[in-house]
């Protein structure tokens, strides 16, 4: 199958390789031309055979200018593909911008980061029936060999959705874990933190990718001494949060590894001042000082 693939970065790039090695025809567009296929979107567009599929691939804040420019050079009965961290809410006015011109339009959550390209990609789909249908022999491509790994998660918006409340479950787990990880550093019985991730990766209730990933990189680097704690977000966790607090569901553990990564970002917390001068004013409490 014909696809184009706008967006040849760290996924875009791995994404085309896997569907090259299915034998599906790629044609990537890259505003770095030493990667690209063609030099602009129209030429993208002239290298495929109606109807036309194109996957975005893109930066959240570019996706709709870039979407917004493929309109203009595809038609009737060709379909966009965002597959980039859009927000779910952008989805239903874009698919109704494009199905004034006969474009259809599917938003697909994709996870799976560097590895996708060797492991595959988990895709959770948004759109018609119709469209996922055609789209099949790609999504089959690019998910991961098995029964799992793919879903038609609902219509249009269901697929961005569904990443952001993957990727807010990812916030909370990666914390968990790192959690875990300083109470074992900062005890005087564990010697070996490392070794104890690494004996949990098989047999253990909380083995998992992430588990492999955090031994991966404490045996680079078995004191995490060559980083900051400064952690930024993408995005998707606010916007799970945001998400609970309109639907009143209480996401405590989300919530709390969110503000977590805003902590990091303090060099020293005017709250934790605030508390502080608190504790001495009315109990005398010793502080420190700079």
């Amino acid at each position: 199958m014909q696809l184009g693939l706008v967006g040849l970065g760290r996924m875009g790039g791995n994404m085309r390789e896997r569907l090259r090695s299915a034998g599906h025809e790629v044609v990537g567009f890259d505003h770095n031309a030493q990667i690209s296929d063609v030099t602009t979107l129209a030429g993208l567009a002239e290298k495929l055979e109606s109807p036309r599929a194109v996957w975005v691939m893109v930066p959240a804040g570019v996706t709709d200018a870039t979407i917004d420019e493929l309109a203009e050079v595809l038609g009737e009965g060709d379909i966009i593909i965002d597959g980039g961290n859009s927000r779910f809410s952008d989805d239903a006015p874009r698919a109704e911008r494009l199905n004034q011109r006969g474009i259809g339009y599917l938003d697909v959550g994709v996870s799976g980061g560097v590895w996708g390209r060797q492991n595959g990609y988990g895709l959770m789909v948004g759109g018609s029936q119709e469209h996922v249908d055609r789209l099949m022999p790609i999504f089959n491509a690019l998910k991961p060999e098995g029964e799992f790994g793919f879903v038609h998660a609902g219509p249009v918006g269901a697929g961005h959705y569904s990443k952001m409340v993957h990727n807010g479950i990812e916030y909370g787990l990666m914390h968990a874990y790192a959690e875990g990880y300083e109470l074992m550093a900062a005890s005087e019985l564990v010697t070996n933190v490392p070794g104890v991730i690494k004996s949990w990766r098989e047999g253990t209730v909380v083995r998992s990718w992430l588990l492999d990933l955090l031994d991966r990189a404490l045996d680079e680097d078995p004191e995490l001494a060559d980083l900051s704690g400064y952690t930024e977000d993408t995005g998707e966790g606010r916007w799970t949060v945001d998400e609970a607090v309109r639907l009143a569901v209480p996401l405590n553990v989300i919530t709390a590894s969110l503000f977590a990564r805003f902590a990091s970002r303090q060099d020293d917390s005017p709250a934790m001042k605030a508390v502080s001068a608190l504790r001495q004013q009315f109990g005398g409490h010793a502080v420190h000082k700079r």
